[in-house]
C-alpha cells in the first residue's frame, strides 16, 4: 500500500500523455497510474471504463507525494555509509 503526505503537485496534461506515463514521469513506475486515477477520479464523473486512455491537454491533474521508506544504511556500499 502507498502511503500519501496528503500533499500535492500540480500537473497540466500535454497533448498526448497517458496516465502511465505521468505515473513513471513522477514516481519511476507505471504502475502508479492508479494512485492518479483515484486521486482524480472528479475530472470524469461516472465509471472508471469512461477514463481515457490519452488525456486531453491542459488538463490539471493533482499528483499526491508519496512517502518514500526510509533508506536502509546496510544496503549500501561500505563507502557510502
Amino acid at each position: 500500500m502507498t502511503n500519501t503526505t496528503g500533499d500535492y503537485l500540480e500537473h497540466v496534461t500535454e497533448p498526448g500523455e497517458r496516465w502511465d506515463t505521468i505515473a513513471w514521469a513522477y514516481y519511476q513506475d507505471a504502475g502508479m497510474m492508479d494512485l492518479l486515477i483515484k486521486e482524480n477520479r472528479h475530472l470524469f464523473p461516472g465509471e472508471i471504463a469512461q477514463f481515457p486512455a490519452i488525456l486531453p491537454p491542459r488538463l490539471p491533474l493533482r499528483i499526491p507525494v508519496v512517502e518514500q521508506a526510509p533508506l536502509d544504511v546496510n544496503l549500501l556500499p561500505p563507502w557510502k555509509r
